[in-house]
């Protein structure tokens, strides 16, 4: 009589560039690294809950312009956190034929591929790929021996959140209500603000003491200039997922296809094949709506780009 309970929910891997789904039970979902940021972070807390407070200040600098929701979880010393906006998951899921009421967890690629050694294969044209112990997105032209994804034995773990359907909504009813409790808010602000200042000053300690231990630069002036490296290297590889994304979800004509994508001398260099002038603009179009800064060159109707990064 409790079959129904212990039944194994099937999961499914959701990336902007699936298939679309037939489902008509509910089904786990975990999400690409295209749908979310993620650190992993060492800081002088050991408590779970003192790090929640802290990840909207360490993804300040990185994220767009958005209404985000965060999720950390400790794996040894390590703490990884993530961001993501639930709009744009629901709108994901239900572009894929999903609806929010078919969902019953939603978890990270990053948690659930964790102990995957290899490469995985997302579709033809991109896979997971494992870099400095983050799971990221790249072109499969890129990689090698990438193993078909298997998620029928794939064992869940703890780390799911729900999505909140209605973060990227303030109406007047929610005005009214935040007004009525604004005093008593106003209170526990107050009192959260002291404790914040405390654990501020014990973490600040704590960041000269691993400062020391770790061996680093005597002065701010030196250690600003390893900063100054690190974020140059974060941009760049920002742009290359920007880029490789753009150019991936390209709709090409019929007769358009992508023969190269390479990485080299910090340039992503790209070539299709079957390109008309008409083709090339609209490329080139899509390209300068992210900024980027590109050579074109069009023979043969064999469309070669070189863009910075």
């Amino acid at each position: 009589m409790f079959s129904k309970f212990n039944k194994r929910v099937d999961a499914i891997f959701l990336d902007k560039n699936s298939s679309d789904f037939n489902i008509s039970e509910s089904v786990n979902v975990i999400l690409s690294p295209s749908l979310y940021w993620v650190k992993k972070v060492s800081l002088p807390v050991k408590r779970l809950r003192d790090v929640k407070g802290l990840m909207e200040s360490l993804f300040e600098d990185i994220l767009p312009n958005g209404v985000y929701s965060y999720f950390a979880y400790k794996r040894d010393d390590d703490f990884y956190i993530f961001a993501y906006e639930d709009k744009l998951v629901i709108d994901a899921l239900r572009n894929k034929g999903i609806t929010s009421s078919q969902v019953n967890n939603v978890y990270f690629a990053q948690s659930e591929f964790s102990h995957v050694t290899e490469p995985i294969k997302i579709n033809e044209t991109q896979t997971l790929y494992e870099k400095d112990e983050i799971l990221v997105v790249v072109p499969s032209t890129w990689v090698s021996n990438a193993q078909e994804m298997d998620l029928k034995d794939l064992t869940l773990s703890k780390n799911s959140v729900a999505l909140k359907q209605f973060s990227h909504l303030v109406n007047d009813k929610s005005l009214y209500a935040l007004g009525a409790t604004g005093l008593l808010l106003l209170a526990l602000i107050a009192s959260e603000y002291f404790i914040t200042l405390q654990k501020t000053s014990s973490i600040s300690s704590a960041k000269d003491e691993v400062f020391a231990q770790r061996g680093l630069q005597s002065t701010m002036f030196q250690n600003r200039a390893l900063l100054k490296d690190y974020s140059g290297t974060h941009e760049r590889q920002t742009k290359l997922r920007l880029y490789a994304s753009k150019i991936l979800n390209l709709k090409l004509e019929k007769d358009v296809y992508l023969s190269l994508v390479e990485l080299k001398a910090q340039k992503l260099k790209v070539e299709f094949i079957g390109v008309k002038k008409s083709d090339e603009l609209n490329i080139i179009k899509e390209l300068k709506s992210q900024n980027a800064q590109f050579e074109s060159t069009l023979k043969d109707e064999r469309l070669r780009l070189e863009i910075a990064l």
